[in-house]
């Protein structure tokens, strides 16, 4: 969540000429509600039933970059689906990072409070930090790591684009 996969996945795609998929805004086009709304609807459990069953149909195809949703990694079903199909790139920041470019965000289900309202400074601090240290042991399964914090989006896709392309 807010490693910068959205930005840097569509430029990566077509540097080096492959399609585009972000999973989020596959599942609110195909269900014609935001991420946040299908959350407050339908309860988090839902949305990963659904995230899983598209990020399935869209993984079929093949020469694709796939930005995936924060959560999606932190199910080893996920994972070994993605391990089938291709490579995981994982975009590492520091909580700190994530604090900063998180903060005014009101449209992330899991930084928000039980109540629906936006997390004082010190929880969303807490809460990042949980975030990250329950989903390390799916992060580190990722096939590669790249860090993000104090790399311009053009060194971080100049790198990805020489490690995609070395492994063709």
């Amino acid at each position: 969540m807010a490693s910068g996969k959205s930005t840097i996945g569509p430029i990566l795609a077509n540097t080096i000429g492959w399609g585009f998929y972000d999973l989020d805004k596959e599942i609110e086009k195909r269900k014609g509600k935001k991420i946040k709304e299908i959350f407050d609807e339908k309860g988090e459990a839902a949305f990963r039933a659904t995230e899983r069953e598209v990020l399935m149909e869209i993984s079929s195809g093949i020469n694709l970059i796939i930005s995936l949703g924060g959560g999606t990694m932190a199910d080893q079903k996920n994972i070994t689906l993605m391990k089938k199909k291709g490579k995981i790139i994982y975009l590492h920041a520091t909580a700190e990072s994530f604090y900063y470019r998180l903060k005014y965000k009101t449209n992330r289900p899991t930084l928000i409070g039980k109540n629906k309202e936006i997390l004082p400074d010190k929880d969303l601090r807490n809460r990042i930090e949980e975030l990250l240290n329950y989903r390390k042991k799916f992060y580190d399964q990722a096939d590669y790591t790249i860090k993000t914090d104090g790399i311009s989006i053009g060194q971080t896709v100049d790198s990805l684009a020489k490690i995609i392309l070395k492994e063709l």
